[in-house]
């Protein structure tokens, strides 16, 4: 109070933000705006023009010197002539299955050996999640690996692309995390009302985890999907290959399709039929991303940070 008995003002003192927490300005946020539009020009455009010449007719292939951007007559002559028999659906078809059943075996075992290893008291968890720290951190060479999976009699067999990858210690990690972080009340109030680990599993963990077990689910298919050095090493058999593997050899080494190899009489253009292997082999994955993104950071982030 001041002495005319008023009271006395104290002078606001300005709280220093940390400069991440400052709004930002006009020319900043432009900047990033044209940041982010080169970023995605460049990163949209080369799938714009393999989706256009997989779509070009050989008048404009021819014309324009391999690549077109804008087709103007597009047709689908290559997606009808890879898929309609040949070397190409069939690797198609051994892709699908290999990722379906290898991811679903993956999930299955990881998420078994995750909530083992997430209770305490468990005899020889201790020495087994060392084990699988170990591999994380020292992974085999090819030689061992292709000496155990044909002393294992999986040569040439699917089972050499699914066996040696089934468990990925990054995933164990991260599923193991998140089920640590459950309540333990849960699980005591499932105790008493009965309840068994495989229920506890199915009715309680399961549903809690939707986020992360769909990201580990999206992270083990996206391997399955893109692997093809472990079918280069394994497999000699090329009607047994996947499509990553028949990408690698007609696209990356820039070998020609013939027509007894696709099946068909009439060949298409040889850069559109490339292409359209590449769409083929990108479409199936990218089309999981948009239902599985809104998972992306909270499975992840939730199943590695504790608290």
């Amino acid at each position: 109070m001041s002495s005319f008995g008023f009271p006395l003002r104290t002078p606001r003192v300005r709280e220093e933000r940390p400069a991440w927490e400052e709004p930002p300005t006009k020319i900043g946020s432009a900047a990033k705006a044209v940041v982010i539009t080169v970023i995605c020009a460049v990163m949209i455009l080369p799938f714009l023009t393999v989706l256009s010449t997989s779509l070009a007719s050989r008048k404009e292939i021819t014309e324009s010197g391999g690549f077109v951007l804008f087709p103007t007559d597009p047709t689908l002559e290559a997606y009808r002539t890879i898929l309609s028999g040949g070397i190409v659906s069939r690797a198609v078809v051994v892709s699908v299955l290999i990722t379906v059943v290898g991811t679903a075996l993956s999930l299955l075992t990881t998420i078994a050996l995750a909530y083992a290893l997430s209770k305490r008291g468990v005899p020889g968890s201790k020495p087994i999640l060392l084990m699988v720290l170990f591999t994380l951190l020292f992974a085999p060479g090819m030689v061992p690996m292709y000496v155990v999976v044909k002393e294992l009699g999986l040569l040439d067999s699917y089972w050499s692309l699914i066996l040696p990858v089934l468990i990925n210690a990054f995933n164990l990690v991260v599923l193991r995390a998140f089920f640590m972080n459950i309540p333990d009340e849960l699980y005591q109030a499932a105790r008493i009302d009965g309840a068994g680990d495989w229920r506890i599993l199915t009715r309680i963990v399961l549903p809690l985890s939707k986020g992360v077990v769909a990201v580990v689910g999206l992270f083990y298919a996206v391997t399955y999907w893109n692997a093809f050095f472990n079918a280069m090493l394994y497999l000699n058999d090329s009607g047994k290959w996947p499509i990553q593997l028949v990408l690698r050899t007609y696209v990356v080494q820039n070998k020609s399709m013939t027509s007894d190899q696709l099946g068909i009489a009439h060949m298409p253009p040889q850069q559109s039929l490339s292409m359209a292997v590449v769409m083929l082999a990108l479409l199936p994955i990218l089309a999981l991303f948009p239902f599985l993104q809104k998972y992306f950071t909270k499975g992840v982030l939730t199943g590695a940070i504790k608290g």
